[in-house]
């Protein structure tokens, strides 16, 4: 029996590619993990860019509980499995009145995995609409194969290449994911996507979640991911502790040698070398 979704929704995720939306939590504490995001940034100095924008659930316990959260990963379970593991986390922050935008594409581009079981958790700590430049999807186009790609390295696409794909997007069959706060939705890795800029007076926040099945492995190098559930038999994935308190000092170092190998593995054949390469901040 699935945990969360219904027969009727598992049905509409692998026929078209994207479920949405899905209930996580009450807008209250959505309301409140923004506050303690921006709480984060305002003692940086600045919003979370280059190395700190991946996989910050490594450094901050409250985004760890939200990859593990109990309903996100119901609805995991229900598409692809018991053991699952957080293979990367990170933000989408368009801030208020700017041109950043996220090209359309698909996620499998450049991550390397072995399989296309790959779902991606998109949570929404701010009303995610048409006005705000929510995400937009192609129905049914995971069921493609892989598509070529071209980069852009556009410093406006919050995307790491700036990639986009290399063929003709029908934009008449695009559906926007509306998004109220706690609310989430689910997407294939193959599923083509994309948003516009953010032209209100309010930034959009998403933080963007990817799971995969313990049988996915990496084909690029090696690599590391969260196991948030089940048990792991085949531990291609080196598994990753999770912080016990904010930017600590050991997790940092730790969080600084993951990201600097996915970055590899995302820029591959780029000479970019580092999510902090100027080339590489985005936004």
């Amino acid at each position: 029996m699935p945990k969360l979704l219904t027969e009727d929704q598992i049905a509409r995720y692998h026929r078209d590619g994207y479920l949405a939306p899905v209930r996580v939590m009450d807008e209250a504490a959505a309301a409140e993990l923004r506050a303690r995001l921006e709480s984060v940034e305002s003692r940086l100095g600045e919003a979370l860019k280059g190395d700190l924008r991946h996989k910050p659930h490594l450094l901050l316990p409250f985004l760890a509980d939200l990859v593990k959260h109990e309903t996100v990963v119901d609805a995991i379970e229900d598409l692809l499995g018991p053991n699952l593991l957080c293979w990367s986390s990170s933000f989408f922050i368009k801030e208020a009145d700017t041109p950043s935008f996220v090209s359309w594409h698909q996620d499998s581009t450049y991550w390397g995995l072995s399989s296309p079981d790959v779902a991606t958790a998109w949570i929404a700590l701010t009303p995610s609409t048409e006005a705000n430049g929510a995400m937009a999807v192609i129905p049914g186009s995971h069921t493609q194969d892989q598509m070529p790609h071209r980069d852009t390295f556009d410093r406006h696409n919050l995307l790491t290449r700036g990639q986009e794909v290399a063929v003709e997007v029908d934009k008449r069959e695009a559906v926007p994911l509306i998004l109220q706060p706690g609310e989430m939705s689910l997407h294939h890795v193959r599923l083509v996507h994309g948003s516009p800029p953010n032209p209100s007076a309010d930034r959009r926040i998403g933080f963007a979640i990817r799971y995969i099945p313990t049988t996915v492995h990496q084909l690029e190098g090696e690599d590391s991911a969260t196991l948030v559930r089940g048990t792991d038999a085949h531990r291609y994935f080196t598994h990753e502790p999770l912080p016990a308190r904010e930017m600590d000092p050991a997790m940092i170092e730790f969080h600084k040698q993951v990201v600097g190998r996915n970055a590899q593995i995302l820029y591959r054949g780029t000479g970019i070398a580092s999510f902090n390469d100027p080339a590489a901040i985005r936004g």
